[in-house]
């Protein structure tokens, strides 16, 4: 809109005003230009073969002595070695080896098991009529061994009345952190992951041959430090709405460097910080409620609204956010939130877009 008065050659806006000749000084203006950006190192991609073992390398191997002392332990727990060779991408000695079923317990700090996964599985492997698929087993402390990948299939073969299953087992005790990180047998959603994530922290925590291990050197098996914290926020609270909240403390969260034992502390705290955010924001749903909203995506609708981080673009560079400082701006705008400041339409793209809940 321009103004009501007119001067030659001179434009008046609502945001100030502009001429021809302060135009063509813009143009003409030198720019500045920016740094270019430091080009990452191209991943130089392997050879075709040149990875790993031949076949006759994994063939003709002679047993290590870890090899050998790993059969003494199947041995000891009624099993039998049926095979050992070294796998075929690092060289690692495996056995393949007959177990009894009540000699292989799932690690004790991966997921919840899932029924109905298990029921399925136990519907289809008498379908088949055989038993094809090995799980990954290595040694406990208790004469026995743990599998990290294979709870579905070991409910499955328990319900079937099974005696023996055959298992995939190695001699390193901490590769079942590793595998638990890549976990196919059932699908993780958030929950199941950050129960599982915290579980392992706890894990490394009490174990005394672990002492001194910080987040950073497992970072691989925890895979985000987010997870640790919305990890005791499952802990403390199972109907716990993670999805709601992941984006913003991902951004937040980094690896410490401290022992486990003490950086679980400030997880603890951060995730009591959290929980108070969630009764906030609860709150504020309740009373989108009341104003007549009815969705099941209005949680996300608050957090969405009350989060300083969503605008926030940084740079490679930068710093993350400040967890305490962010979460309390949170909690603050929870507590002054106005449902008349939300439209239908508001509530119809949030469930267009979706929510995370879970």
């Amino acid at each position: 809109m321009t103004s009501s008065f007119f001067v030659p050659r001179v434009h008046f806006t609502r945001q100030g005003y502009y001429s021809a000749r302060m135009a063509k000084a813009k143009a003409a203006a030198p720019k500045e230009k920016k740094a270019a950006a430091p080009k990452k190192p191209r991943k130089v991609k392997p050879e075709a073969g040149s990875v790993g073992l031949t076949v006759d390398e994994i063939a003709n191997s002679s047993p290590s002595a870890d090899s050998t002392k790993l059969g003494k332990l199947i041995e000891d727990a009624g099993g039998h070695v049926l095979a050992s060779y070294r796998e075929p991408f690092g060289g690692y000695w495996v056995s393949l080896a007959a177990l009894p079923l009540d000699k292989v317990k799932p690690t004790p700090y991966q997921r919840e098991l899932s029924k109905a996964h298990a029921d399925r599985l136990a519907t289809v492997i008498p379908k088949v009529g055989r038993f094809l698929d090995p799980v990954i087993a290595v040694p406990d402390d208790e004469g026995g061994f743990i599998s990290p990948n294979g709870m579905h299939r070991l409910s499955a073969l328990a319900s079937l009345g099974a005696r023996s299953v055959v298992a995939l087992v190695m001699p390193e005790p901490e590769i079942a952190f590793r595998i638990l990180a890549l976990n196919t047998e059932k699908a993780h959603n958030l929950k199941d992951k950050a129960i599982e994530v915290i579980r392992m922290a706890r894990a490394i925590a009490a174990d005394p041959k672990k002492k001194g291990k910080s987040e950073t050197d497992v970072a691989f098996e925890l895979e985000q430090a987010s997870l640790v914290t919305i990890g005791i926020c499952y802990e403390k609270n199972a109907r716990f709405s993670g999805g709601a909240y992941n984006s913003v403390v991902s951004k937040c969260e980094t690896w410490s460097t401290d022992p486990m034992e003490k950086s679980l502390k400030l997880r603890e705290q951060h995730a009591d910080k959290l929980l108070e955010l969630d009764e906030a924001v609860s709150a504020a749903v309740v009373r989108l409620k009341e104003s007549g909203f009815t969705s099941g995506y209005l949680k996300p609708i608050v957090v969405a609204r009350v989060n300083p981080l969503r605008f926030l673009k940084p740079g490679k560079e930068d710093a993350p956010p400040d967890f305490d400082k962010t979460i309390d701006k949170m909690i603050e705008g929870a507590k002054k939130f106005d449902p008349s400041k939300i439209r239908a339409q508001d509530v119809a793209i949030a469930a267009a877009v979706g929510g995370g809940e879970e």
